[in-house]
């Protein structure tokens, strides 16, 4: 089931190893060296996977250089399969061996690519030391030349004359299909965008007036049976550089070979043609299937969005007490796990409330007294927030929405009877309709009955016993009996949240057991006959759109659309009074992760946690607004 010989991806050639023919098919990374001797060289790419199964780490490569200069460049190591964020790589299968069965989670190999330094030629290639666990196994390794037009002049050799210019090395890197489209306001045929990126092949030259692109280009592309409506602008391209475009097209027929053509606006010329490509572009239309989902493309909209706000907020924010470092919004699992003197949270929760007050007592603290949909939306759009994504059901299970009759355990339903959700959605609509809106919701929970016939790890199901006399059990209040939890509660929750609350981005947690490609399959059929463009993470289960990791920093810029998401707590997304003012990140450091994020080609989501009554708290407003 594995590719042999030559596999390509996003139009860079590996070499497979031969599988199964009982020599290592892979190389785990322990401080190796390899030796290289090719010139100048602009790109590095892997095929690798990491042997963990829960989360991703980084690993670092250095490059070194003849003019004895070092390059050190962070990976992302993702795992080759797992449970919670699904990592989407080129080459999948639906199952791996174990000892003595099969697994049948979905199981890959990456593709990893950085670019190199190019000004002088690559001596070697240093790989990251052996990790104490989420080892690196790199399968194959290719290396990208770049044009030496200086021929030596950049490894310091004899004195050079220098031409009195070097033309950039112009070339087309990639043209990918997608299933988006032109944004327009009339419901006109949809015009479907191509994704071109084109390279200036030169090597990074020392002398910076020399093989760079400069002026006021139009791309576009030609072909029979299409015709280019909205071409991409380029106004620069260094030596050594890579640049990616959306160009739309008018369309006549879906398979067809074209070309891209650079043509300069101001001199009304055009200037370079590549290569002709074979172009298929795909029906504007979803099956529900794993294939056809992986066709999904993040929207331009969010690739543009660079920063949005997240919130944390529910019945956890009623105790708002843990210990610092802990996650708050985890107090109902913490307080069971382990449920003994010897757990802080057990400890605070017994002597602040008592052994007869269960988790589900605080749902009548939770009123949202201090809660107001205008002026929290009015708060993220002054940040300069283009998106939002508030949990609307955590893994305790209680939402903030209107479950109907899936379940009862929702702030509709009970405590203050409110649509928060609905409101919060009203106001950005009216208030502000640019801003996109999105959707938290936990696909497992923590102690749902009906969940208990799927749950795994430390998402259970069943009834939690009560911490405190292991002889009773607690209430899971608003429960609903006879329901299969995949079908008739996720499942339906997130075709409402879809349908009736008009989500943009569906922005899942945990994975685990799901219906992702019934629901995805329709949703997107349905956005596509509303002329809405939205986006699913990496957490839904199937098909991601971006990667979500926490708390994450990277060195370099990754290729893959991502957004890591982080508190204005340092250690906590729902709100923990422990936490003093002071400790809030400051505007500084907020501001420099933003600026750091974005330049690695990131989204930041910076998480605020109001207090039960719905307060976002001072020290809060004040970071956001500094």
């Amino acid at each position: 089931m594995l590719p042999k010989g030559v596999f390509t991806n996003e139009n860079v050639n590996f070499s497979l190893p031969n599988w199964g023919e009982g020599r290592p098919d892979n190389v785990i990374a322990n401080e190796q060296t390899i030796h290289v001797d090719m010139g100048h060289i602009r790109e590095f790419h892997i095929l690798y996977a990491g042997d963990w199964i829960d989360g991703e780490t980084g690993s670092r490569f250095t490059f070194g250089f003849k003019d004895w200069s070092s390059q050190s460049v962070e990976v992302s190591v993702k795992n080759w399969w797992n449970l919670h964020w699904l990592n989407s790589g080129p080459i999948q299968l639906p199952y791996h061996n174990q000892t003595k069965n099969l697994d049948f989670n979905v199981t890959q190999i990456h593709h990893w690519s950085t670019q190199v330094d190019s000004r002088s030629p690559l001596r070697s290639i240093h790989f990251p030391p052996k990790a104490k666990f989420n080892s690196l196994h790199v399968f194959a390794i290719s290396l990208v030349p770049a044009v030496d037009s200086l021929h030596g002049a950049s490894e310091g050799e004899a004195p050079l004359k220098l031409p009195v210019s070097i033309e950039p090395a112009i070339a087309l890197k990639d043209l990918h299909p997608t299933l988006r489209w032109v944004e327009k306001e009339d419901d006109g045929p949809k015009e479907p965008i191509v994704e071109v990126t084109i390279a200036n092949m030169n090597a990074a030259l020392r002398y910076h007036s020399l093989g760079f692109l400069d002026g006021d280009y139009a791309v576009s592309i030609v072909g029979t049976g299409i015709r280019t409506s909205v071409p991409a602008r380029i106004r620069r391209l260094m030596p050594g550089d890579d640049a990616r475009f959306d160009v739309g097209l008018v369309v006549s027929r879906l398979e067809t070979k074209v070309r891209v053509e650079l043509y300069d606006v101001d001199e009304d010329v055009r200037v370079w043609t590549s290569e002709e490509w074979d172009l298929k572009l795909d029906e504007l239309r979803y099956e529900p299937s794993r294939e056809s989902l992986m066709k999904h493309d993040v929207p331009r909209w969010w690739m543009n969005a660079k920063f949005g706000i997240f919130i944390h907020w529910g019945i956890y924010s009623v105790p708002g007490w843990v210990p610092i470092g802990y996650y708050e919004e985890w107090y109902h699992w913490w307080i069971h796990n382990p449920a003994q003197p010897s757990n802080i949270l057990w400890n605070y929760h017994w002597n602040t409330y008592g052994e007869n007050v269960v988790y589900d007592d605080f749902i009548t603290g939770f009123n949202g007294a201090k809660f107001n949909a205008s002026q929290w939306i009015n708060l993220f759009h002054d940040a300069g927030a283009k998106y939002f994504v508030i949990v609307t059901k955590h893994h305790d299970g209680f939402a903030l929405f209107d479950t109907e009759d899936t379940t009862h355990r929702s702030s509709v339903h009970l405590g203050p009877k409110r649509d928060f959700l609905g409101e919060l959605m009203s106001a950005a609509k009216e208030e502000h309709p640019d801003m996109k809106r999105g959707t938290y919701y936990s696909m497992p929970e923590w102690f749902n009955p009906a969940f208990k016939k799927y749950g795994f790890g430390n998402w259970p199901g069943g009834l939690a016993r009560n911490a405190y006399n292991a002889s009773k059990w607690e209430p899971y209040t608003g429960y609903i009996e006879g329901k299969d939890y995949l079908r008739d509660i996720q499942e339906a929750h997130m075709k409402i949240l879809a349908e009736k609350y008009e989500t943009d981005i569906m922005w899942c947690d945990i994975g685990g057991p799901n219906r992702t490609i019934e629901f995805a399959s329709q949703w997107y059929n349905d956005a596509i006959k509303q002329n809405r463009q939205v986006a699913m993470n990496n957490r839904c289960g199937v098909a991601p759109d971006f990667d979500t990791p926490e708390y994450a920093r990277f060195s370099s810029i990754q290729t893959k659309a991502w957004e890591t998401n982080e508190g204005i707590d340092p250690y906590s997304y729902g709100y923990n009074r422990q936490t003093r003012d002071e400790d809030y990140r400051s505007a500084e450091a907020i501001i420099h992760s933003l600026v750091d994020i974005v330049s690695k080609n990131g989204n930041y989501l910076l998480n605020l946690g109001p207090t039960g009554e719905g307060e976002i708290i001072p020290a809060m407003v004040e970071r956001l607004m500094e």
